[in-house]
């Protein structure tokens, strides 16, 4: 695949909404990032190698295995010597999904001292690592912030910052220090189902952003409301073929470490201090080569991230990653610590792995040296983030429900990560005190609105309650015109639509988070076909001399050229996050304008995918219309839809 053009505003408007051309933009140099390594403390170093030469070989496989708290105990940590834990997408304190956050600081602090009870000569403290990729998204009460898809429409590296220092205070409240955030994937393919997760198909805005959220995160490292960040998934996870999950990412080399190396480029500029490496694997289509799956890639992980561009910090693999590594499985992968992974991300099965990496250093398939400099990198890590210092519970910010409030935030958030792409008949903004008609299954849905990653792992199995903040669309326009002036109905049969001023549909796939979100070849890509029932509400209340305005809720740019017809207005949101008045600010009295531009080509027929030479583009990266600068959008063309994508 290859990117859009970058055209002005102005000759996109001048477009229209006719089929648009693209071209590939300039490569990204590579060069050593400056915040790669700003030269090691060889007065930590030093500090380092005692505490290493002092370990047994069992104290030092223990640091480098990050088991799931759901699967060990605080006093297993302390047994086993554990570096690192994690809590995977849908663990809470006592499996309780509304745990407080007095009750996450309580849970973490367990699992810290536990780490410093062993009988270790130097005590080693605890990291603890949580997905964190929209706000601390697992947390009841936390403030979800926009997906990346929504954020890249801003194109406000310091929102992202902004949001990334928020979103550090929301982790410290809780007792963590380590959120794997920021996904830096050049997303090639709608099919792909992390498509949300991507800020652009652009990867200069993806280096931007890259170096702002870690910067945001990170803060000193060592401040309360300091967090680590992960940059991931290293390389190349959002351009696999045909956009499947986990899958083959055909590019040459300098294709793989210019475009989907980018974003890496910023975060490593920022000082990032742990990488996790990608599913995805590497046709070399240059060499003609086969290099498998990245969790095994020793000349890009040991020779290009640590080597060329001089990372110094940990690199972890993704949960159970190592098992697709030929020759390997779930607690069994001497490639992959060769190949230079520092932890290993392995939820259930860490004891058996632990004694199977033993097993391969005393028997000579992995050089001890290559754990001692696992461990070297963990300990350097811990040190610059000051837990050797102080503990990660004497946070001022520990057990305070109130950090995880980042409303006001979100919610400028939300205003500028939506975009506006038609506007016909002056159909927005609404006006208060008029009469407005919603519909949609999506209106009044905090899952639909927020997307994966949010309170579970999928998003899915979530009520409204379940959120103990936050507001959907339907409930911010009924405080914006007027409880008495909003009527809902969930399909709009059998509405007399003449009685009202307006109508708002509000439509939205449902949530998904990784490869459930994939939409296989060679079905085709069209929002109406996987959702049918958001097609026939908006067809029972259009055309019947009211003005219709749709906000659709996605993880990726929406064949929807059906949609956008039956409408007047349409607006893409994408994920909008808690803050529904975010998107009631923009649509109603017009105090506030639409200055989101899409930072994806918006597809112009079911069956394309991406920024290709063979891809029709409706809308192409960079459109966005506003108030103050009105565009008519023609009567779209309906391409015929077929029943497979093949030939």
């Amino acid at each position: 695949m290859r990117p859009a053009l970058k055209l002005s505003l102005s000759l996109l408007l001048l477009a229209g909404c006719a089929p648009t051309a693209i071209t590939a933009p300039a490569p990204v140099a590579i060069a050593a990032p400056a915040g790669a390594s700003g030269g090691l403390d060889q007065a930590m170093e030093r500090r380092i190698a005692g505490i290493v030469a002092g370990m047994t070989l069992e104290q030092k496989v223990g640091q480098i295995t990050q088991p799931d708290v759901r699967f060990i105990t605080p006093d297993e940590v302390r047994q086993y010597y554990i570096g690192t834990v994690l809590n995977g997408g849908g663990a809470w304190p006592d499996m309780d999904k509304h745990a407080t956050v007095a009750e996450w600081a309580a849970w973490s602090d367990a699992f810290a001292d536990a780490a410093l009870a062993t009988d270790m000569p130097v005590k080693i403290p605890l990291l603890w690592g949580v997905d964190a990729v929209h706000g601390h998204n697992n947390v009841s009460g936390a403030t979800i912030f926009p997906h990346n898809i929504g954020l890249g429409a801003a194109n406000d590296p310091d929102l992202i910052e902004r949001i990334g220092r928020a979103t550090a205070r929301q982790v410290r409240a809780t007792g963590i220090t380590w959120t794997f955030a920021p996904t830096l994937a050049i997303g090639e393919n709608r099919r792909w189902g992390r498509t949300y997760e991507s800020w652009s198909s652009d990867p200069a805005l993806v280096r931007r952003y890259g170096e702002a959220m870690v910067r945001g995160l990170q803060g000193e490292l060592t401040g309360d409301g300091d967090v680590l960040a992960s940059a991931k998934h290293y390389l190349g996870d959002g351009g696999t073929f045909n956009g499947v999950d986990q899958g083959q990412t055909r590019a040459t080399r300098e294709d793989l470490l210019t475009r989907h190396g980018a974003g890496y480029l910023g975060a490593l500029d920022a000082g990032v201090q742990t990488v996790m490496i990608s599913y995805s694997s590497w046709y070399d289509t240059a060499a003609g080569q086969d290099h498998g799956k990245m969790h095994g890639n020793r000349d890009l992980i040991a020779g290009h991230l640590k080597g060329e561009l001089g990372f110094d910090g940990l690199v972890v693999s993704d949960w159970n990653g190592i098992e697709q590594v030929p020759g390997c499985a779930k607690d069994h992968c001497p490639q992959a610590v060769n190949a230079g992974i520092d932890v290993f991300m392995v939820p259930e099965d860490w004891r058996a792995f632990i004694a199977n990496t033993v097993a391969d250093v005393r028997e000579g398939r992995i050089p001890e040296a290559r754990i001692d400099d696992a461990v070297t990198r963990i300990l350097r890590v811990k040190m610059r983030s000051g837990l050797f210092d102080r503990p990660a519970a004497a946070s001022a910010l520990t057990g305070r429900a109130d950090a995880l409030n980042a409303a006001d935030l979100a919610r400028e958030a939300v205003r500028k990560a939506v975009v506006l792409l038609k506007n016909d008949n002056a159909a927005l903004p609404l006006q208060a005190g008029r009469k407005v008609l919603v519909v949609g299954a999506s209106a009044d849905s905090l899952s639909n609105q927020t997307g994966g990653w949010s309170l579970t792992w999928q998003g899915t199995e979530n009520t409204n309650a379940d959120f103990a903040t936050g507001q959907t669309l339907l409930a911010a326009l009924r405080e914006a015109l007027g409880a008495d002036n909003v009527v809902y109905s969930i399909d709009g049969a059998g509405i007399d639509v003449s009685g009202f001023d307006a109508v708002v549909a509000v439509l939205g796939e449902t949530p998904y988070a990784e490869y459930n979100g994939d939409v296989r070849f060679p079905t085709p890509v069209q929002h109406s076909l996987q959702h049918p029932g958001d097609l026939a509400a908006l067809q029972a209340v259009a055309g019947k001399g009211v003005p219709v305005v749709t906000v659709l809720y996605s993880g990726r740019p929406a064949y929807a050229n059906d949609l956008i017809n039956l409408s007047d207005a349409f607006v893409a949101a994408f994920l909008p996050g808690t803050e529904g008045a975010g998107l009631a600010d923009v649509l109603v009295g017009g105090a506030y304008d639409f200055t989101g531009r899409l930072s994806f080509a918006w597809p112009g027929s079911a069956c394309s995918t991406g920024e290709g030479a063979d891809d029709v583009v409706q809308f192409a990266r960079g459109y966005g219309l506003s108030y103050a600068h009105p565009a008519s959008v023609d009567r779209l063309p309906l391409p015929p839809t077929p029943r497979t994508c093949e030939g």
